[in-house]
């Protein structure tokens, strides 16, 4: 990892040197006050790595200090702790501000929605950063999607669920606009930061979670009390992850800082796909070991949800002038990139 960095930080000083003979770069003494563990797979690794090769990459003229959880203020109080200037950023998923603004959601997980490669495309070349800045922009935060992670998994539940009336009555931990449909099935919903989800699950006040991926929630311990572990992530095919400035201090900086903040989250997308769909194997093998049953939901339980799932972005679309933008924008990036993905790749 640090040879990695360094390897950064030299094709970056290299770079810029190209162009300037004297770069100078702002001088940030920040706090990042994660929602994440910064030990935590990927979501909170990510974040910590963002830190450390900004930190590389501008020779020590950009410090972020990694804050963990609740370090400054709790994790989900991290949107308006950056938006008042509380703090100066975050590191987190738009998709926990749903209850702030659902459009944000949309920069998150969609579900039934694109996979990494297409998502990608829609926010650097459909319009998405465009409507991601000025949604975010409303509340005073410039936002960097800087990691995106592979499918997640639909859940973890201590009873089979083998039909739809198999989840009603039931109690979960759910993220995003995917609550919202669970919902509509009949689940009761609530939003939990990742370390209190362990606990809630343990002592019954939940009947089942869904978090992430195989790795990350191998890490949170879930199987040693939901041993039944569904797929396929339908609600998060792949997830954006952020990092949030108070928009003040952003716009405050020189054009140089501005792009090695922009570089930085991008090399991070790379290497944050990369590395989530490298890891995975191993933690499904050690969660069978575990006595993990994995399971995949019935064809008649997705259909369900896809249904439930355009309700819900009608009844949003209705409330919500910001999400009808980033909707529509999607689906017609969407729409269009379909010629390609049916003719360029092999059907597995």
């Amino acid at each position: 990892m640090k040879s990695f960095i360094s390897a950064v930080a030299v094709t970056a000083s290299l770079a810029i040197g190209a162009t300037s003979p004297a770069v100078a770069l702002d001088k940030l003494d920040w706090d990042l006050q994660s929602t994440y563990p910064g030990s935590l797979t990927q979501l909170g690794t990510l974040g910590k790595l963002v830190s450390e090769r900004l930190a590389a990459v501008s020779g020590g003229e950009i410090n972020l200090k990694f804050q963990e959880p609740g370090a400054i203020v709790p994790a989900l109080e991290a949107f308006d702790a950056v938006s008042s200037g509380a703090v100066q950023a975050a590191w987190s998923t738009p998709g926990y501000w749903t209850g702030k603004d659902s459009s944000l959601a949309l920069f998150a997980a969609v579900p039934f929605g694109p996979s990494a490669p297409e998502y990608v495309a829609w926010l650097k070349f459909g319009g998405g950063q465009e409507l991601f800045d000025e949604i975010y922009g409303s509340y005073g935060i410039k936002s960097l999607v800087c990691a995106v992670i592979a499918p997640e998994a639909a859940g973890w539940f201590r009873k089979e669920i083998n039909t739809v009336d198999d989840l009603k009555g039931l109690k979960m931990r759910f993220f995003g606009l995917g609550a919202k449909v669970m919902q509509k099935l009949g689940v009761s919903t609530q939003l939990l930061a990742g370390g209190d989800i362990f606990p809630a699950l343990e002592l019954g006040t939940i009947d089942g979670t869904e978090f992430s991926m195989p790795a990350i929630d191998l890490k949170l311990g879930f199987y040693q009390v939901a041993k039944y572990y569904y797929f396929p992530g339908w609600h998060q095919q792949s997830t954006f992850f952020d990092l949030m400035m108070n928009k003040a201090e952003w716009d405050a900086l020189d054009d140089q800082t501005k792009a090695v903040f922009e570089t930085v989250c991008e090399a991070n997308m790379i290497y944050g796909i990369a590395e989530g769909e490298a890891i995975q194997s191993a933690a499904l093998a050690e969660l069978e070991k575990q006595g993990v049953n994995l399971k995949t939901f019935d064809p008649a339980i997705l259909e369900a949800l896809e249904k439930a799932w355009n309700e819900v972005v009608e009844e949003e679309k209705a409330a919500n002038p910001n999400f009808v933008k980033a909707w529509e924008s999607l689906s017609k990036f969407r729409e269009e990139y379909k010629t390609w993905a049916n003719i360029g790749y092999l059907k597995k």
